[in-house]
C-alpha cells in the first residue's frame, strides 16, 4: 500500500514539475523555480533536512526535530502518511517597507507524518525554509527543539556573539553585537549567538541563517554543534519560572529560574520558519525579502493611521542644547524647544526618553514635563509625541497607559529594556502590538528585539532595535564602527528595519575618535552618516544628534530632514560584506542613493541606469578632499545626469555618500 502511494506521489509530481521529487531511499526533494536550489528532507531513523545551491552544498544533512514531555520525538524513525506539492506565485503589498510590492514566488512540499505533525519545506530563488506543524488537541509542552545547520568545509562565518549579558544569565542580552570573522571550527566554545549568522561559501556566494514568525515561541540562539565543529545547533530559552526587577537600573524583568521546557502552546499550530537565505552576490544581500514572505499578513485591517517618519531625539545628545535662556534638560521648556526644531525641518516626530516619568511606573509623571501642554503645543507644530517606557513599567499598566496617552494624543511608544526573546516575551511583543494597534499607536521595540516578521503581521511596529547602533559610541572606544555599518546591511537588516539611531553631526577620523556622553560623535565622516539614511532601513528613523548640532549644519539638516523612510522600490547597486554598500532606493518619481565604506578609502561608480528616462538634478552629499584629516569635511554638488550616466564617487576613510535624484520638471 504506501509503495502503491508514493509510486503515484512520484509520478504526480513529474507530471506537475521537475521541482518535486521522491526517491526509494525516503528522499523528498523540492527545488526552486528557478532550479538553482535544492532543498531534501530524508526520513529514517531520523528526520534530516539539506540544501545545495547548483554544484555548492550550502547545508549537509542535518538532524531537525521536535521533543515533547512525554518523550515522544518527532523526527525519531518517523513514518511519512502524506507529501502535498504545491507551486506559489504571486505578490503582496508592503505599504511601510522599502518597496511597495513583494514577489513570492516558491514552490512548496507538505509532509505529513504519523503522529499528527508534519513539516512544510519551501524552496524560493534566493533559499530554503522548513517549519515543523501538529495536530493535536489541546496543548502541547514542547521539551525542546533539535534545529542544526551542519557545513561540510570549514567556511568563514560573520558571527554575532552574545555578549552584553544582563546579571550573567546568557538568554538576557541586548541582542547587540559586532561580528567575530573566524572559520566555524573557532566559534567559542559554550557560547550563543544572534541570528542572523552569515556564512562565506566561497566563490562569492553566502548564506545567512535566520528565523521568521515566531509566534507564542521562543526566539533561537546558535551555537557549535555537540557533534561536529562544523555545524551551528539552534538553543532556545526556557520558559521563565520564577522573575524579578533587576539588571541596569532594575528596569529589566530578570528571569531567576526556568521550567524544564520551551513552550507550552496550542497542539494545532505551525512552528517558526527555520530559514536559511543564499546569494551569489553580496549586494543581493542587501534588499533581500525573505522574512517579509514567510511571515504572517497583516492583522491590522485599517493601516491608514500609521505613519513613519523621522524622530527628533533627545537622549542621544544628553538633551544638550546652548544659546538658550533656560536649563536643558528633561523638562518641558527643552522638548518644546525639540518641537519648534521638528516643525521647522518637517520632522514628524519628537520622542520623549527616559526620565519624563518613573522608570517603573510610567503614569507617574515628573513634575517637569507637562505631557498635556507638549501633546498640544505638538498638533500646533503638525508634530507628534512618542514616549519612552520600559517593557516592565508598560506591561504592568498596559491598558490604562495606552488609553490614558491615546486619549491626550501621544503617538506611539519606544518601549525599551525588552532584552529576552523566551516564549513568555515573544508572546507579549505579540500582545503589545495588537494592543497598541487597537489604540492607534505605534510601537517601536528598542532595547533588544531584533525583528521576525512580526513587523509585517502588525504593520504599527514600525522599527526594531537588535543592532549595535550609534548610542554605544558613547562608551565604546575600540569598536570597529565603519566595518559593522558596512556588514550589517548584509546580515542583520535581512531580519528587517534597524533602529540604529543615525545622524551625528561631530564626526571623527579613527585617530581622532574617543567616547564623551554629552558631546558624543561618531566614527567616520558626515557623509557616511547621510549615507546611513538611505542605506539603513527604518520606517521609524532617528535623528540622533540635537537640535544646536543641526542648526549649525543647516546644510546636512536639510538634507536628511527630505529623506523618506519607507520606499516603493529598491535596487541594491553594489556591495561587499564588512566592506563597502550602495543602495538606491525610489520614493515617488525621487531616487535617493546612499553609499558606505570601512576604515578603507575607495572610488565608487554609480551605474545610474535604473533611472526612467528624461534628465534629473542629483544633489550630491560627498566626502570632501580632506575628510580623512577632518571627518566633517563634505562638499556639496548639483549635476544634472540621466540614465545612461554614471557617476564616480571617492569616499574617504570611513567615508560615504548620499544622493537625491529628482526629475527635471
Amino acid at each position: 500500500m504506501i509503495k502503491k502511494f508514493f509510486r503515484g506521489i512520484m509520478f504526480s509530481s513529474l507530471l506537475l514539475s521537475a521541482s518535486f521529487t521522491y526517491s526509494q531511499n525516503n528522499v523528498l526533494h523540492v527545488k526552486s523555480p528557478n532550479g538553482k536550489i535544492d532543498m531534501a528532507l530524508e526520513s529514517g531513523a531520523k528526520i534530516s533536512w539539506s540544501v545545495k545551491h547548483e554544484n555548492t552544498e550550502v547545508i549537509a544533512p542535518s538532524a531537525i526535530s521536535l521533543t515533547l514531555d512525554n518523550g515522544v520525538v518527532l523526527g525519531s524513525n518517523a513514518k511519512i502518511i502524506g507529501v502535498k506539492n504545491s507551486t506559489v506565485n504571486t505578490s503582496f503589498a508592503t505599504p511601510f517597507y522599502k518597496k511597495k510590492m513583494v514577489v513570492d514566488d516558491y514552490n512548496q512540499l507538505t509532509v505529513n507524518f504519523k503522529g499528527d505533525f508534519g513539516l512544510i519545506l519551501r524552496a524560493y530563488n534566493d533559499g530554503v525554509a522548513y517549519r515543523f506543524f501538529t495536530s493535536k488537541k489541546g496543548q502541547v509542552i514542547i521539551e525542546s527543539e533539535e534545529a542544526n545547520f551542519n557545513f561540510s568545509k570549514d567556511h568563514k562565518a560573520f558571527i554575532p556573539y552574545v555578549r552584553d549579558l544582563r546579571e550573567n544569565d546568557k538568554y538576557t542580552t541586548a541582542f547587540e553585537a559586532m561580528y567575530d570573522e573566524v572559520l566555524l571550527s573557532q566559534f567559542e566554545k559554550k557560547s550563543l549567538a544572534i541570528s542572523p549568522l552569515l556564512i562565506d561559501l566561497e566563490n562569492g556566494k553566502k548564506a545567512a541563517i535566520l528565523e521568521a514568525e515566531l509566534e507564542d515561541y521562543p526566539g533561537m540562539f546558535l551555537t557549535q554543534n555537540d557533534q561536529t565543529q562544523l555545524g551551528l545547533q539552534g538553543e532556545f530559552a526556557h520558559y521563565p519560572k520564577e522573575e524579578r526587577l533587576g539588571g541596569y537600573n532594575k528596569m529589566n524583568y530578570m528571569v531567576v529560574k526556568r521550567e524544564s521546557y520551551i513552550a507550552k502552546t496550542s497542539g494545532t499550530r505551525n512552528f517558526p520558519w527555520r530559514v536559511i537565505i543564499i546569494s551569489e552576490h553580496d549586494k543581493d544581500l542587501a534588499n533581500n525579502d525573505m522574512v517579509q514572505k514567510l511571515s504572517m499578513p497583516s492583522q491590522i485591517a485599517d493601516v491608514s493611521w500609521i505613519k513613519p517618519g523621522k524622530v527628533v531625539w533627545d537622549w542621544w545628545n544628553d538633551w544638550n542644547i546652548s544659546k538658550v535662556d533656560f536649563k536643558a534638560g528633561i523638562n518641558t521648556e527643552t522638548y518644546k524647544y525639540y518641537i519648534d526644531f521638528a516643525s521647522k525641518n518637517n520632522v514628524e516626530y519628537v520622542v520623549l526618553d527616559e526620565g519624563w516619568s518613573e522608570n517603573t511606573n510610567m503614569l507617574k509623571v515628573s513634575p517637569n514635563v507637562n505631557i498635556e501642554e507638549l501633546i498640544n503645543y505638538g498638533k500646533q507644530k503638525n508634530v507628534g509625541i512618542i514616549l519612552w517606557a520600559s517593557w516592565y513599567a508598560i506591561n504592568q499598566v498596559l491598558d490604562d497607559a495606552f488609553s490614558n496617552y491615546s486619549k491626550m494624543g501621544v503617538k506611539g511608544f519606544k518601549i525599551d529594556f525588552i532584552d529576552r526573546d523566551d516564549q513568555k516575551m515573544v508572546k507579549s511583543i505579540y500582545d503589545i502590538a495588537k494592543k497598541a494597534a487597537s489604540y492607534k499607536l505605534i510601537i517601536d521595540y528598542h532595547g533588544m528585539y531584533k525583528p521576525t516578521g512580526i513587523q509585517r503581521t502588525y504593520p504599527n511596529i514600525v522599527n526594531f532595535e537588535g543592532v549595535k547602533g550609534l548610542e554605544n559610541t558613547k562608551w565604546t572606544a575600540n569598536d570597529d564602527m565603519p566595518r559593522y555599518d558596512t556588514s550589517i546591511p548584509f546580515i542583520r537588516m535581512l531580519a528587517g528595519p534597524m533602529d540604529y539611531t543615525p545622524g551625528a553631526m561631530r564626526n571623527a577620523t579613527k585617530a581622532d575618535f574617543r567616547p564623551s556622553s554629552s558631546m558624543p560623535m561618531s566614527q567616520g565622516t558626515r557623509s557616511h552618516q547621510l549615507g546611513m539614511y538611505v542605506v539603513f532601513e527604518a520606517p521609524l528613523q532617528m535623528m540622533a544628534d540635537s537640535p544646536t548640532a543641526y542648526m549649525k549644519e543647516p546644510e546636512s539638516t536639510s538634507f536628511i530632514a527630505q529623506i523618506p523612510t519607507t520606499f516603493d522600490e529598491t535596487v541594491a547597486l553594489d556591495g561587499k560584506v564588512g566592506e563597502y554598500v550602495a543602495t538606491a532606493r525610489r520614493k515617488g518619481d525621487k531616487w535617493f542613493v546612499g553609499g558606505l565604506t570601512n576604515w578603507s578609502a575607495r572610488e565608487m561608480t554609480i551605474d545610474l541606469s535604473f533611472l526612467n528616462k528624461g534628465t534629473y538634478s542629483a544633489e550630491i552629499f560627498k566626502d570632501g578632499i580632506n575628510a580623512n584629516k577632518d571627518a566633517t569635511d563634505y562638499k556639496r554638488e548639483l549635476v544634472k545626469v540621466t540614465s545612461i550616466d554614471k557617476l564616480t564617487v571617492n569616499m574617504a576613510n570611513g567615508g560615504g555618500f548620499a544622493i537625491i535624484i529628482s526629475p527635471e520638471k
